[in-house]
């Protein structure tokens, strides 16, 4: 991925959020990724130099609160801020080109991803028919139909609320980058409904 942040931009870009008040690392992390529409979220790896240059430079100090390391901005560090505004300004326009990209990379990636969901859910709905053929995958032999009912219906849960983790994981990501649409939902409806159809009318065949 194309880098975010120019040579230097993101430590400066940190002393003018630290202007904004006193943060803790986790905060500044939470602040870009915030301003990023959650398209980018910056590594601890990443932060943590930058605000040891920082306070080397004298431009911020530290101070422990309980576990955490409290970040404040001092007075030749605002002066920096006050010198390099000019430079500010640009980090800003760089950012909303940045944002915008990173955007345009997620939709691709959303529509790719809507692509392999619909090969999954044809999977799945071929597994199910197999499986209601070829019975469930734990030995039910000599067991009563409702045992075996219930067995089936166990591992059916495990394989549903698998299924519903990982998508609403992946439904929660595009939401929080501002990409996932109605019509994102409504293909995601239809496909849903297309497999449940696919699998009740392999019902009426167990029960022959």
């Amino acid at each position: 991925m194309t880098p975010v942040f120019s040579h230097g931009s993101l430590r400066l870009y940190l002393l003018s959020l630290l202007a904004e008040g006193p943060k803790h690392g986790y905060e500044l992390i939470q602040s870009l990724s915030e301003r990023f529409g959650g398209t980018y979220s910056p590594s601890a790896g990443t932060i943590y130099p930058r605000l040891g240059k920082l306070e080397e430079d004298g431009l911020v100090t530290k101070e422990s609160d309980g576990r955490k390391t409290v970040y404040s901005i001092t007075d030749a560090g605002r002066q920096e801020l006050a010198n390099r505004q000019g430079d500010l300004e640009a980090i800003e326009l760089e950012l909303t080109d940045s944002v915008r990209r990173l955007a345009d990379d997620v939709r691709i990636g959303v529509t790719d991803a809507m692509r392999s969901l619909k090969a999954d859910l044809a999977s799945a709905a071929r597994q199910a028919k197999q499986a209601a053929s070829s019975g469930p995958s734990v030995s039910t032999e000599g067991a009563d139909p409702r045992t075996t009912g219930r067995i089936a219906l166990h591992e059916a849960d495990v394989v549903i609320s698998a299924f519903r983790s990982q998508l609403r994981t992946d439904l929660r990501t595009q939401a929080a980058a501002g990409t996932l649409t109605d019509a994102t939902v409504q293909q995601l409806r239809d496909d849903l409904d297309r497999v449940r159809e696919g699998i009740t009318a392999t019902f009426g065949s167990t029960t022959e």
